[in-house]
């Protein structure tokens, strides 16, 4: 499925992970990069590289934050817009096409089993996290 998605982003010329930023963003548009990075479950390094590349193509713009010059906002432009559309609508056919292959009880426990795993890896970033600010003040109390 993963491959699949990766194919129709890049038929548009974005890549599958850039195609989750872009999803992000037409659900929030206008968030700060930071908000970016905890949503996509990424890192800052990364969620930056691929805004770079998004906003060389027109897709995204990156401006400074209002009220915070050390943030910078993103917004979503018509044309990223369209490219996230255009590869979610095909993204879309592909997932109906799988639900083809299972009755409704089927996609239930399907639904359900995903979900459990969503939610573990999600509590098990989350415990890194926590894991790691902790590490961080004790290398500050040994400093």
């Amino acid at each position: 499925m993963h491959r699949q998605s990766e194919l129709n982003a890049l038929k548009h010329g974005i890549t599958a992970n850039q195609f989750v930023l872009l999803m992000l963003l037409a659900e929030e548009d206008g968030i700060s990069q930071k908000d970016l990075v905890e949503r996509a479950f990424s890192d800052p390094n990364t969620v930056r590289a691929m805004l770079i590349l998004l906003e060389k193509h027109g897709l995204v713009e990156r401006e400074p934050h209002p009220k915070d010059g050390r943030k910078r906002n993103v917004t979503i432009t018509p044309e990223g817009r369209q490219t996230y559309e255009f590869v979610n609508k095909e993204n879309d056919s592909m997932i109906h096409n799988l639900k083809s292959l299972f009755n409704e009880e089927e996609i239930e426990k399907l639904v359900r089993f995903l979900d459990i795993i969503s939610n573990r890896m999600s509590e098990t970033v989350r415990i890194d996290k926590i894991k790691q600010a902790e590490q961080k003040k004790l290398e500050k109390k040994t400093d």
